[in-house]
């Protein structure tokens, strides 16, 4: 069992920078693939970044170039560096951990999930 929690959402202007982390419980968590998605009111959850168990990255096009994915083994922690941020970026934004080596990009191949943080991008 994973528990997950993410940190680091917030209020920010459109062009600006934000770091989300999610930090793991547990000691397996090399065991995990990790990801992050997003839910925006009245839309299905997205797909927004991965990584694999070896560092292996994979990002929506949506999110590619303005965002980057990363992960501290020694810590139990991922995280999210969003840059250049839009306000469709505009989401709560959720942690999730996949057993396995390969990352996925649907919601359902994840086993477990965050709360989630809210990020606000204003124009």
């Amino acid at each position: 069992q994973v528990q997950l929690v993410e940190s680091g959402g917030g209020l920010v202007q459109a062009g600006g920078s934000l770091r989300l982390s999610c930090a793991a419980s547990g000691r397996t968590f090399t065991s995990y693939a990790m990801g992050w998605f997003r839910q925006a009111p009245g839309k299905e959850r997205e797909f927004v970044a991965a990584i694999s168990r070896s560092g292996s990255t994979f990002y929506a096009d949506s999110v590619k170039g303005r965002f980057t994915i990363s992960r501290d083994n020694a810590k139990n922690t991922v995280s999210l560096q969003m840059n250049s941020l839009k306000p469709e970026d505009t989401a709560v934004y959720y942690c999730a951990a996949r057993g396995g080596s390969s990352f996925g990009t649907h919601p359902r191949l994840y086993d477990y999930w965050g709360q989630g943080t809210q990020v606000t991008v204003s124009s």
